[in-house]
């Protein structure tokens, strides 16, 4: 098999199982959502440790500890990722996958937004067109929920921030995913052993497949991560950035057909001016990418994007 085609297979499979996620995290609502994901980091630790000693890639850690400033980062990174993890859990495990989906269509719009307020970026007329559909989106959702989309809005800025910190880290797959666990990790334990002082922890109280299925959270949390560091230098950027659609799109049908969710005329109101926002967002970028000079801002945008993969759901 050519490199290409290897790599959007990987590319197809973890965001394919970052898209199936829901249906594994229903399967645990006997835990409340702080628990799947204080489980959830504790066994991504022990699976990805075990993971860096078959490879024998340990070296990285020893200059991590020596940059107080790249520990700060991870520290970010960390606090990030674990608010998106548990929102998500929660929005899965409450019945509000559809909602949950929204945010991670709204999470590029959300990421040029922060490239203009953190990083003085100036947009083009067609992004400026595309936030607007963005918030007009937002507004029409909140009319129809009654409240703010906030499981969406909660998802979105925090993944979008991450990536921002997570751009600057540098870190390979497997090592961002271990340090950022790793700085959770004695937060998750104490509260896991909260629970058992308490007498309202659920892992190894209810049955063995929950046990197994806590547990195993850990590997479904590496292993779509694993599948897309391999696809990022192997496709162009621009099937990347497509790529990314299909988990979103996927928990947006498993909630409307498969969790059976409402989706009254306003909601999906909502949903299509997103998507005509991320299909303008999309066109722009592909035709400034054909542009003169394009292969250079594509050249830079791949290296960011190989410099760190995404943690989603």
């Amino acid at each position: 098999m050519s490199e290409p085609r290897r790599g959007y297979l990987y590319g197809l499979t973890a965001f394919g199982l970052w898209g199936l996620l829901p249906l594994y995290w229903k399967l645990l609502v006997a835990s409340d959502a702080v628990e799947i994901l204080a489980h959830r980091i504790a066994w991504s630790v022990v699976f990805v440790a075990g993971l860096l000693v078959v490879l024998r890639r340990w070296s990285w850690l020893r200059d991590l500890v020596r940059q107080p400033r790249r520990l700060l980062a991870v520290l970010a990174a960390a606090a990030l990722i674990g608010i998106n993890w548990v929102v998500f859990i929660y929005g899965v495990t409450s019945d509000r996958v559809v909602e949950t989906s929204l945010g991670y269509f709204i999470n590029p719009l959300m990421s040029v937004l922060l490239g203009v307020l953190v990083m003085g970026e100036r947009l083009r007329i067609a992004q400026w067109i595309a936030i607007g559909f963005g918030a007009v989106a937002v507004a029409v959702l909140t009319v129809d929920y009654g409240r703010l989309p906030w499981i969406a809005l909660a998802v979105a800025c925090s993944f979008a921030l991450y990536g921002l910190v997570k751009k600057k880290l540098g870190l390979p797959a497997a090592e961002g995913l271990f340090a950022e666990s790793s700085a959770l990790l004695l937060p998750a334990l104490a509260y896991v052993g909260w629970l058992v002082a308490a007498d309202q922890n659920s892992f190894g109280t209810i049955s063995l497949s929950h046990t197994l299925l806590l547990a195993g959270g850990g590997v479904a949390t590496a292993v779509p991560l694993l599948f897309f560091a391999g696809t990022a230098n192997r496709v162009p950027l621009s099937a990347l950035g497509m790529m990314q659609y299909l988990g979103p799109s996927i928990m947006f049908v498993l909630g409307v057909l498969v969790f059976g969710e409402p989706m009254p005329a306003a909601r999906l109101a909502g949903f299509v001016l997103v998507w005509g926002a991320l299909a303008l967002f999309t066109w722009d970028g592909l035709r400034r990418r054909g542009a003169p000079g394009g292969h250079i801002r594509r050249l830079r945008a791949r290296e960011g994007i190989a410099a760190g993969a995404v943690h989603r759901g």
